[in-house]
């Protein structure tokens, strides 16, 4: 495979239940219970300052908070509204019947099943699916002849296929490798009453990658980063420079997402998109050829805070992978959270489909027709649990 904010307000908690506490042996921060408003740095990154999100997305606070700073001005755009500077987004939490408030994935690349399970270079996550479950029947939705592009587009979307064009390439998105489809995971939370909110949260961005990074540059591939195929997302045609998409996207670094977690300022949804030299994808300008092991390694730096997070406010952390190529049809996939079964193996035949379709159930909202026949991942968790 090729390698490579913001009206003022009252913010709502998250939902009703008790913190569980964190996970044992899990470390990095956890946030705050309580405070008073005021603007919260924004993430590291390149391309100039990304405007706060409401409504549609942009940075969630799970606690209870007054007071920010009032935006002015104001951007809108298809697929998420820019409100303001310098205010703070008001929590629009899911629906209370939900028993999860919060989705974390952390998408990994081109491994099997086989390869992981029980690999020797992998110890800090097969130590967590110990502690947590794991499926051994996730299985491609595509042909192995297909690169990463089309899997992450079916994460978003459920299908690579839409009357507008096919995706089967890893080409950057264009006017021509994009679609017009608005059926797909974030325009449906973009639409829920209230919204739900979402961020991507790519490791790599760079004067090049843009602000919308819709442009590949060093060790970030856009191929990896779904959102920016769809045009109501990211333009038409999609445009480094698209202020809506940009509001959506923050550069992953441990210790900016470590504050964000700290702060309460991470969204409903977050997909964290690790480098190709951290997704145990690789590549020959990376430190190490081990990819499984630099994989491993960067789990093991990256996920404590994001476990303990979680665990204290009934959040769900799915790690998965795009495709096994060349070692499957399966590959690894991994659920951690408070309602989560502990040590559990699943055998459920699940797909990407099974993924989005969860996704949709946990924030309540519609099913789309091309998952509707997948199973969900209810049997990961402990009974009364799902969504």
């Amino acid at each position: 495979m090729a390698g490579a904010g913001g009206s003022t307000g009252t913010v709502t908690p998250p939902g009703t239940g008790g913190a569980t506490p964190p996970a044992t042996g899990t470390g990095g921060a956890t946030p705050p219970a309580n405070g008073t408003g005021g603007a919260t740095p924004p993430a590291t990154g390149t391309g100039g300052t990304t405007p706060p999100v409401t409504g549609t997305g942009g940075a969630t606070p799970p606690p209870p908070a007054t007071g920010g700073t009032h935006g002015t001005g104001g951007i809108s755009g298809t697929g998420g509204t820019i409100s303001g500077t310098g205010g703070t987004t008001v929590v629009t939490p899911p629906p209370s019947g939900s028993q999860t408030k919060y989705v974390f994935v952390v998408a990994m690349e081109n491994e099997s099943s086989k390869s992981v399970y029980g690999s020797s270079d992998a110890p800090y996550l097969n130590g967590l699916i110990a502690k947590y479950a794991h499926a051994t029947a996730f299985n491609d939705p595509l042909a192995d002849s297909l690169p990463s592009e089309p899997h992450y587009v079916w994460m978003e979307a459920g299908t690579n296929q839409f009357s507008d064009t096919t995706f089967t390439t890893d080409n950057d998105p264009s006017a021509s490798n994009s679609t017009k489809s608005t059926a797909h995971l974030v325009t449906q939370m973009a639409a829920a009453s209230p919204p739900v909110s979402w961020m991507s949260y790519p490791e790599g961005l760079d004067s090049g990658t843009g602000a919308c990074p819709v442009n590949s540059s060093g060790l970030y591939a856009a191929k990896h980063d779904p959102f920016v195929f769809f045009q109501d997302t990211a333009g038409s045609p999609p445009s480094a420079t698209n202020a809506a998409c940009a509001a959506h996207h923050k550069a992953y670094s441990t210790a900016a997402f470590g504050q964000a977690l700290a702060q309460g300022t991470v969204g409903q949804y977050n997909f964290i998109i690790p480098n190709v030299c951290n997704d145990m994808h690789g590549d020959s300008s990376c430190p190490s050829s081990n990819v499984i092991a630099a994989g491993d390694a960067w789990l093991s730096a990256n996920l404590p805070p994001i476990i303990n997070f979680v665990n204290a406010h009934n959040g769900v952390l799915f790690i998965m992978w795009d495709e096994p190529e060349g070692g499957g049809p399966q590959m690894p996939f991994v659920a951690i959270g408070p309602h989560i079964k502990s040590g559990y193996t699943g055998t459920v035949s699940y797909s990407h489909s099974s993924f989005l379709k969860s996704v949709e159930e946990i924030f309540g909202l519609p099913i789309l027709p091309t998952v509707a026949s997948a199973n969900d991942l209810s049997d990961l968790f402990q009974p009364a649990t799902f969504p």
